[in-house]
């Protein structure tokens, strides 16, 4: 069954339970509208009216198509009223009237009045909108039902059909392997069907060829539409762990788990990972963590901040959270890493503030935590402990919680080698040994910036990078195990029993 078949499921239900209001926020318009017309179309006699800016209330089934549309009605308020008087319909559609809702103290009125009378008569009305702020008054008369993204299987079809029509137009080279077409299928994962079909078009239009030559071409456009969405981004991760210094119990754990999500595992009894809580000192490695485990696992990193998901319409930030939480499933098996998490959910414990607005999204994340069952493993990274609610520390919330403390000896040799690898620098030509006596108690950011900090001292004073130098960037720069000395202590005494060492 598709994901348009359980969406029309969903929306026939809705009208059975006798929903007088229902807001399908959406920016694929015409599969809301399909959806719509066909739930008004399996029962029998239904009459389907529909409303716009540009057409005013028309006949439902045919939208642009109605040849006479009722005049003085492109207002939403004058639309409501004449909905409200109106007796033959059973099924209405409101298409972009939340804007004008909004501003326009009259169209409120209009509205509740409409809804109120929908209700008594076990009308439905339907409100289709792009409008990412719901108000409050079309909130708590409305049920909110999200659209499916699209399964693999409707993609297949989308890609062909955009081929055939691009073709009709004007003939197309298709030379394509069927692994290298499940690959571009696999990268339209996580798309709404019109951000797929622009993708794909924009990807042949060029060169009136669909090629191998797409797939990067395609990624490149999926991550740049995910950008402009805001909700997830694109991480890039080390090609092996090898670039990763120290984190030997992690990687050892991660090697263990790595077929976890096999039809062996299962049929052997092993649940499938789900994700681990990173704690740690800032910039210790925690964000190196989730690189770590989408580089050992194959999977493709995405970045969830808790920050950009808050609004301030009631219901708007928990659907926000809803939303980019479907699209990682969609778009799984990948690592879905959420950083800072403390930033997003601290006050969900306390008495914030913010109308409840962090508790009920903390809800939103726990409950999928628990059910979800796509291939999604969940890396959360904190530096603060006391910020986080307690219920996101219980067992069983995570496979593990990990603390990621400052380099040891062997961990900052590795870190100085991958460092000064990275830009071209023989390690053998500098002390590894003074270099790891002198970083005692910084983090492996610290000895990173450290070293660029001498490189511009050395490229400023015409001479090459060496060992002085380095050891000299240290010293001017005191670690955060200094400055923070106590938090730091408190966060190690803290971490001593209840969290396995990365390291």
């Amino acid at each position: 069954m598709s994901t348009h078949d359980d969406d029309l499921i969903k929306l026939d239900r809705l009208i059975k339970a006798r929903h007088a209001c229902i807001l399908i926020p959406t920016t694929e318009e015409e599969e809301a509208l399909m959806l719509v017309r066909q739930a008004a179309m399996s029962r029998p006699d239904t009459v389907l009216r529909g409303w716009s800016h540009t057409l005013g209330v028309h006949e439902g089934l045919y939208g642009d198509g109605d040849p006479q549309p009722v005049a003085d009605t492109a207002n939403p308020a004058a639309a409501m009223v004449y909905l409200r008087q109106e007796s033959r319909w059973q099924i209405a559609y409101l298409l972009d009237a939340i804007g004008s809702v909004a501003d326009d103290p009259c169209a409120v009125r209009a509205l509740r009045d409409l809804i109120e009378h929908t209700r008594r008569q076990d009308r439905t009305l339907v409100m289709i909108d792009h409008h990412s702020e719901i108000p409050p008054i079309v909130n708590a008369h409305a049920t909110t039902m999200e659209l499916s993204l699209p399964g693999e299987d409707e993609l297949e079809q989308l890609v062909r059909e955009t081929l055939r029509k691009m073709h009709r137009r004007k003939a197309i080279r298709i030379d394509i392997t069927k692994s290298q077409f499940q690959t571009v299928l696999k990268n339209l994962r996580g798309m709404a069907r019109r951000e797929a079909e622009q993708i794909i078009t924009d990807a042949v239009a060029e060169d009136r060829a669909f090629t191998a030559d797409d797939i990067n071409h395609i990624l490149a456009m999926k991550r740049q539409a995910l950008k402009a969405d805001g909700l997830l981004e694109y991480v890039e991760t080390p090609v092996d762990l090898g670039s990763i210094g120290g984190l030997n119990k992690l990687k050892r754990w991660l090697k263990m788990r790595r077929e976890g999500d096999s039809v062996e595992a299962r049929e052997f009894g092993i649940s499938p990972p789900r994700g681990v809580l990173m704690l740690g000192v800032q910039g210790a490695g925690k964000s190196m963590c989730a690189k770590a485990i989408s580089t050992a696992w194959q999977r493709p990193l995405l970045r969830l901040d808790p920050g950009a998901l808050f609004d301030r319409y009631v219901g708007e930030s928990e659907r926000r959270l809803r939303q980019a939480l479907a699209q990682a499933e969609a778009m799984s098996p990948i690592v879905l890493w959420v950083d800072e998490i403390e930033k997003g959910f601290s006050s969900a414990s306390g008495g914030a503030n913010d109308g409840g607005i962090a508790k009920r999204m903390f809800g939103t994340l726990l409950t999928w935590m628990q059910e979800h069952e796509a291939p999604v493993f969940l890396v959360a990274t904190a530096n603060d402990i006391s910020a986080l609610p307690p219920e996101l520390l219980r067992k069983g919330r995570f496979d593990e919680i990990f603390f990621v403390d400052l380099p040891r000896v062997p961990t900052r040799r590795q870190i100085f080698t991958i460092h000064l690898r990275k830009r071209n620098r023989d390690p053998k030509a500098f002390d590894l040994a003074k270099l790891v006596e002198a970083s005692d108690g910084y983090s492996g950011a610290e000895i990173e910036q450290a070293i660029v900090s001498a490189l511009h001292e050395a490229w400023a004073d015409k001479a090459d990078l060496d060992t002085d130098r380095i050891i000299n960037a240290l010293n001017q720069s005191p670690p955060l195990s200094v400055t923070m000395a106590e938090k730091v202590h408190e966060l190690r005494q803290w971490a001593e029993t209840r969290c396995v060492p990365a390291d």
